[in-house]
């Protein structure tokens, strides 16, 4: 039992502080899952099921603020959406996962330290092709890997001069959202979704992604915070990579 507090306590965590930059946690999930010995199925599954959850309050919350912008957002998931479809139905060896996994991490670590945070009041007009051929790309990733692909997309975007900060993580939030739905029925199709049915995690999840959804579309985001998520994240993506 206090295992399961103290699992349930990192997903509040996890929830909390990627939602206040409009993302769900599935790369964290899957660090935390992974480290605790699931299966690599029940891990995917898992996280992207707790994902939805919280990108689906981050988008809410980041929209009733006025972020969202569709112009930036539907070039991504027109692309996307397919490819995460036909991810998820792709076999990949557990140690090629974990490398994998811990690769893409270092998109998160570089993201919380601010890395691709430069504001600008202007924003450069979404290359169309660009953004269809992003959109794939990150979408076939989403499905592979199990994870929403707000990790990758924030950083490009930002990158790119496409939008502003929260504009990003309220893009960021639809796309994890709409993805982790493609990737979970694609797993279901193909009969490799299995999911440890404890609420606990659920509770924990949602009360993390109302808290840090609130707290970065209205309020703010703490530096602070993402410094220690990040050195974590950078930890977690060092034991994945080589050991």
């Amino acid at each position: 039992m206090h295992h399961e507090i103290y699992f349930a306590g990192v997903v509040f965590s996890i929830a909390l502080f990627y939602s206040s930059v409009g993302h769900g946690g599935a790369s964290s999930y899957l660090v935390l899952m992974t480290l605790w010995g699931l299966e690599t199925s029940q891990v995917k599954s898992s996280a992207l099921i707790l994902n939805m959850l919280v990108s689906a309050i981050a988008f809410f919350q980041y929209t009733r603020y006025g972020h969202f912008k569709w112009k930036l957002t539907w070039p991504f998931l027109l692309a996307s959406v397919p490819m995460a479809y036909w991810g998820s139905g792709f076999p990949i060896d557990a140690s090629l996962y974990k490398k994998i996994l811990g690769v893409l991490l270092l998109f998160s670590v570089l993201r919380l330290l601010g890395v691709f945070s430069k504001n600008t009041n202007q924003t450069q007009r979404v290359n169309l092709q660009l953004a269809l051929a992003i959109g794939a790309a990150i979408g076939f990733v989403s499905g592979l890997i199990g994870i929403g692909g707000g990790i990758i997309l924030s950083p490009i975007i930002l990158l790119l001069g496409w939008a502003g900060m929260k504009e990003t993580a309220a893009a960021s939030a639809l796309f994890i959202l709409v993805n982790s739905a493609a990737g979970l029925t694609g797993m279901v199709q193909h009969h490799t979704f299995v999911f440890t049915n404890d609420w606990v995690w659920i509770a924990a999840a949602l009360a993390g992604g109302l808290s840090g959804s609130y707290w970065g579309s209205k309020v703010a985001l703490v530096k602070q915070m993402s410094y220690v998520l990040a050195i974590v994240l950078l930890v977690a993506s060092v034991k994945l990579i080589w050991f």
